[in-house]
């Protein structure tokens, strides 16, 4: 009977295991392509849709750096990662692209990443979404 007791015990301790190194396996990098900008401000400018996006990812943490009309860097900070991102933007459309990172286990061959930047993507993605509906 201890004998079935062990066995269980160690099947279980190696599941666990194998969930805890599945969970911190990479993902692919998803990008944000050509998401439509959708605000209910009539005459949106390139100026109110950089500064919502600007308004959005400092909200979050990032340092938000306009490069030039239409172009914002985007950098995340914590701990010993860092995250960055290209912003393109237009009245119609924005993008987010993966620009650099350290720390994240990226694999240029594979498009490859750990998987808490997808889901800070995602974050900054739907802070963006909102901060340009409550454009007035």
């Amino acid at each position: 009977m201890a004998k079935i007791a062990i066995l269980r015990y160690f099947r279980f301790i190696a599941v666990l295991l194998a969930l805890a190194v599945l969970g911190c396996a990479p993902q692919h990098i998803k990008n944000v392509s050509n998401a439509p900008v959708q605000s209910s401000k009539a005459n949106l400018t390139l100026d109110d849709v950089g500064n919502a996006i600007k308004r959005a990812g400092t909200g979050l943490g990032w340092g938000m750096k306009e490069d030039s009309p239409g172009s914002i860097t985007g950098t995340l900070l914590l701990r010993t990662h860092r995250a960055v991102v290209v912003i393109k933007y237009d009245t119609k459309s924005y993008s987010i692209d993966y620009a650099d990172s350290t720390n994240l286990k990226y694999n240029d061959k594979t498009q490859m990443i750990h998987k808490n930047y997808n889901g800070w993507i995602q974050n900054l993605d739907a802070a963006i979404k909102t901060n340009l509906v409550n454009l007035t």
